[in-house]
């Protein structure tokens, strides 16, 4: 099927399958079934329309962070009470836009946020908006530096020693009620410890609030950054997870959020592309193909590795990848390849020093794990044309 959906859209092309996106939901769901819990799907992820649509189907609510994100998820058929708008950023125009759309649930990040929303909450009449304190919980994650937004010094969420005293100006506000305390700690995280210590924090936090007073909290939220295996580490197991996160709602009492993006779609997506040429210099062999840095960033940005293979007739797994990297080259060794893109950049690559035989020509590549942060980062650079998006859902695309 994959070559002939690059044959009808052309490549480079992005591909989801709906089916693993269900399975991953129903991994993660089927983990947490002992606690009350409720899945935001993160739109930062993957915002296409159908894959939303997708996740919407599952009854899942959406995880903003911007009013672009919320357009679009209104637009897929989201309702806006079964929103969570996060984000360290929120312009007053887009604050505008979440309480006058009513959005389920909006998490403040600093004490400045909360005197800009109350204001607009006032000038709005609106007596009841819902909020919940998103928590710098100072826990350290084994992840790129570039994604961990959980420890102390960032500039993600509120210090734990700032919320008691935020707790109690939401609570003296007319214009908000403080529904939630949440964290998120950062992205792709395969180890389960973390999480474990910051329920464990949030759980003493509750406790804490309940004691100032607080006797309005309905829920907790433990965010998302699952983990996925994109053929070089595993990923983050639902059901360990859920060990580490499930107390939390057992010991408060209190509906769990989970907010899931990669986890739910990485997997669930690879980016097709074209050989154009093959080249060697320096010692090096290059593949240069009709995709790059501006189809996919990843790689570039973040050094990260995505398994690539050659299309062939046989039906490709999305679920998993299937092969650990090799080692990197010493010395040239035969038969390794840079597969590079068409940008005019030396950082312009898809894989480096990779066994890739049959990568001629006119060969069909996939490069797999592709499903998050592909086409929402991507962009016209070198004024080329953004790549189209297909969702495989049983036999049809």
């Amino acid at each position: 099927m994959l070559a002939r959906i690059a044959a009808q859209a052309g490549t480079p092309v992005f591909v989801y399958s709906a089916d693993a996106i269900r399975s991953q939901h129903a991994a993660l769901t089927g983990a947490l079934a002992a606690v009350p819990h409720r899945v935001h799907y993160s739109v930062k992820a993957n915002s296409s329309l159908g894959v939303l649509d997708v996740v919407r189907r599952l009854g899942m609510g959406a995880d903003i962070v911007s009013a672009g994100e919320l357009a679009r998820a209104l637009r897929a058929g989201f309702v806006p009470e079964h929103m969570v708008f996060s984000g360290v950023g929120k312009t007053p125009a887009e604050l505008a836009t979440a309480v006058d759309a009513r959005i389920g649930l909006i998490n403040l990040e600093s004490e400045a946020e909360f005197a800009t929303l109350a204001a607009i909450a006032r000038d709005r009449g609106r007596r009841d908006v819902a909020v919940g304190i998103r928590v710098n919980p100072d826990v350290t994650t084994d992840t790129h530096p570039y994604t961990q937004t959980g420890k102390a010094g960032m500039k993600f969420g509120v210090p734990l020693d700032q919320v008691i005293p935020l707790a109690q100006r939401v609570k003296e506000s007319a214009q908000a009620r403080l529904v939630s305390v949440g964290m998120h700690i950062g992205s792709q995280i395969t180890d389960s410890a973390p999480y474990r210590s910051g329920a464990e924090k949030l759980s003493g936090l509750v406790v804490q609030l309940r004691r100032a007073g607080i006797g309005s909290l309905v829920s907790v939220d433990v965010g998302g950054g699952l983990g996925i295996d994109y053929g070089c580490e595993p990923g983050l197991e639902a059901a360990a997870f859920a060990n580490a996160v499930a107390p939390l709602a057992q010991q408060t009492g209190l509906l769990l959020l989970i907010e899931p993006g990669r986890f739910l779609v990485g997997n669930a997506g690879v980016l097709l592309t074209r050989v154009l040429y093959q080249k060697r210099s320096g010692g090096r062999e290059f593949v240069v193909t009709d995709a790059g840095m501006n189809d996919f960033m990843r790689p570039s940005l973040y050094r990260a590795y995505h398994e690539i293979q050659v299309v062939s007739e046989a039906p490709l797994d999305f679920a998993r990848p299937r092969s650990t990297p090799l080692a990197g080259r010493e010395g040239g060794a035969e038969g390794l390849v840079d597969i590079v893109g068409p940008n005019c950049e030396s950082g312009d690559y898809l894989g480096l020093e990779r066994a890739l035989p049959g990568a001629v020509p006119g060969a069909l590549l996939a490069v797999l794990g592709a499903g998050a942060y592909g086409f929402g980062m991507s962009s016209h650079y070198n004024s080329r044309p953004r790549a189209a998006e297909v969702l495989v859902d049983g036999r049809r695309f």
